[in-house]
């Protein structure tokens, strides 16, 4: 069951309403996650900024969503497994990629490979080596790639560990 509430334009205060406001209007709808961090002006505006600047990303959408499988299976947050799951679906990446990105590997050692490394940066970054990241050059990663990797990371970490605090689950509706 939820722990927070939805919020709306019309229930929100201050820069939250004028973010949902604006949303609304572009998308005519939003949603569980993005309605419940309206709680926080200071989280809905960083999320937002966060996810519009790794839109723009080095890193192919089919890898960037495989990491982000492999980070929400360890994090726990169904909600956004369930929303990266669909994602690369949508992408063409295929089952058995999905569920190797769920035991957090890949076939291909290049994605493979970046994968680890984002497991890293969420579990330990102080373990990443230079060697590592030579390899993930080699690999024909560039360093804008290797450092977007930080990015999807951070906005698995947020929106994972926002859902887990709220309770929003797969199927759970807050109500407005």
């Amino acid at each position: 069951m939820p722990r927070l509430t939805r919020l709306t334009p019309d229930t929100a205060v201050g820069a939250s309403r004028d973010l949902l406001a604006d949303l609304v209007f572009r998308h005519g709808q939003i949603g569980d996650m993005v309605s419940t961090m309206a709680h926080s002006p200071a989280v809905l505006g960083g999320y937002l900024q966060l996810s519009r600047a790794m839109g723009r990303a080095k890193l192919d959408r089919e890898t960037s969503e495989r990491i982000s499988i492999a980070i929400q299976a360890l994090q726990g947050c169904g909600l956004c497994l369930d929303a990266h799951v669909s994602a690369a679906r949508a992408t063409g990446v295929d089952e058995e990629e999905i569920e190797r990105a769920h035991a957090q590997t890949s076939a291909d050692p290049a994605i493979a490979a970046i994968i680890t490394l984002a497991l890293q940066v969420y579990r330990e970054p102080t373990s990443i080596t230079d060697a590592q990241v030579s390899a993930l050059r080699e690999h024909g990663y560039s360093d804008r790639a290797i450092a977007d990797v930080v990015g999807i990371v951070a906005l698995n970490i947020l929106t994972g560990a926002f859902n887990l605090l709220a309770g929003l689950t797969p199927g759970s509706d807050t109500g407005a």
